[in-house]
C-alpha cells in the first residue's frame, strides 16, 4: 500500500506541475509578425489622435498668447483714461465743495448780471452737461477697463490650464511613444524606419503657382521622420507637413488636422488637384495630394515620411487653401 500511495502521490505532483506549468508557457508565447502589426497598427493610430490634440491645444495657447497680448496693448491706455477720467471728477468736486456748490449757479442767475436771463440760463446747462458728461465718462473708462481687465484674467487663466494640460499631453505621449517602439524593435528589429532619400519618390510633378511650390515641399520632405508636434524641417507630423507645405507657398494654416478641415474649402473627389489636403476618418490625420492618386504624408511615430496610395483608410473629405 505504502508503495501504491508512492505512486500515487508522484503523480499528483506531476499533474499540479502540468496545470501550474502550462498557463506560464502560453503566457510567454512570442506574438505573431501579424499580431505584432496589429498592435503598431493601433497603437499608432490611438497615437496620432492624442498628438493632434496636443497640437491643437497648443494652437489654442498661441491664441490666446495673442489675445493676452492685444488686451495688454489695449489696456495701457484705457488706464491712462481712466486716470484722466477720475482727476477731472476729483477735481470737479473739489472745486463744487470751494464754491458751496450752488453758488456759481446763483451767481448766474443774479439780476446785476448784464447777461439775460436766456443767456444765463443756456451758460448753467451747458455747465451741468459738461459735469454731467465727465461723471458718465469717468463711469464708462471704469467700466471699459474693468471689462478688458476681466476678460485678461480669463484668458491668462484659459492659458496657464492648457499649458499644464500641455505638459501632461507631452507624458502621455512619450509613455505612448515608449510602447510603440518596443512592439516596432520586436516586430522590425528597430524602433525607426531607416532615412530615405526624398529621390525615392520620383519628381514631382509640374504644377504651377502656390499649390506647385506646396507639392515640391512635400516631396523634398519624403524621406524624413516622423516628430510629433513639428512642422520641419528635419522632422513632421501629419498636420505638420501639410501646414510646413502650404507655408512655403505662402500660405498660413493651423497646426492641427481638424482645425485645417476648418480652414480649407470642400472639393470633390472628381475635382481633386495637387496641393488639395486629404483628411480621413475621424480629422485625425490629414495629407497632401500630389496627383494620381496619390499622397505625401508622415504616417505615425517610427515611419518616415512617404508617397503612397491615398485610399490608405476611410476619407472623411478634401480641401483645397484658400
Amino acid at each position: 500500500m505504502s508503495s501504491l500511495r508512492i505512486v500515487l502521490r508522484s503523480l499528483a505532483v506531476v499533474g499540479l506541475s502540468a496545470v501550474l506549468i502550462a498557463p506560464g508557457s502560453v503566457a510567454r508565447a512570442e506574438p505573431t509578425p501579424a499580431e505584432l502589426t496589429k498592435q503598431i497598427e493601433k497603437s499608432s493610430t490611438e497615437l496620432e489622435r492624442i498628438v493632434e490634440s496636443y497640437n491643437k491645444l497648443n494652437e489654442e495657447i498661441k491664441a490666446n498668447k495673442a489675445t493676452a497680448a492685444v488686451l495688454q496693448a489695449k489696456i495701457g491706455p484705457l488706464q491712462a483714461q481712466a486716470e484722466r477720467s477720475r482727476a477731472d471728477v476729483g477735481q470737479m468736486a473739489v472745486t463744487a465743495y470751494k464754491t458751496g456748490g450752488l453758488r456759481t449757479a446763483q451767481a448766474l442767475l443774479d439780476r446785476g448780471t448784464v447777461r439775460s436771463l436766456p443767456d444765463r440760463l443756456g451758460t448753467l446747462d451747458q455747465l451741468t452737461r459738461q459735469r454731467q458728461e465727465t461723471i458718465a465718462g469717468f463711469t464708462a473708462n471704469q467700466r471699459k477697463l474693468i471689462d478688458e481687465k476681466t476678460r485678461l484674467d480669463a484668458t491668462l487663466a484659459r492659458e496657464a490650464a492648457q499649458a499644464k494640460q500641455l505638459t501632461i499631453g507631452k507624458k502621455k505621449i512619450q509613455t505612448d511613444l515608449d510602447r510603440l517602439y518596443t512592439l516596432r524593435r520586436q516586430a522590425y528589429g528597430r524602433a525607426t524606419e531607416a532615412p530615405v532619400k526624398s529621390s525615392s519618390a520620383g519628381s514631382p510633378p509640374t504644377v504651377s503657382g502656390s499649390a506647385g511650390a506646396a507639392v515640391r515641399y512635400a516631396y523634398g520632405a519624403v524621406g524624413k521622420p516622423y516628430v510629433y508636434g513639428a512642422d520641419g524641417p528635419d522632422g513632421y507630423d501629419c498636420s505638420g507637413l501639410t501646414l510646413a507645405a502650404w507655408r512655403a507657398a505662402g500660405k498660413s494654416l493651423p497646426h492641427n488636422a481638424a482645425m485645417q478641415w476648418d480652414a480649407t474649402s470642400r472639393v470633390s473627389r472628381g475635382s481633386l488637384q495637387p496641393g488639395d489636403l486629404v483628411f480621413y476618418s475621424g480629422l485625425g490625420h490629414v495629407a497632401i495630394y500630389v496627383g494620381g492618386g496619390q499622397i505625401i504624408d508622415a504616417p505615425s511615430a517610427g515611419r518616415n515620411v512617404n508617397k503612397r496610395d491615398m485610399d490608405i483608410m476611410s476619407i472623411a473629405g478634401y480641401g483645397r487653401v484658400r
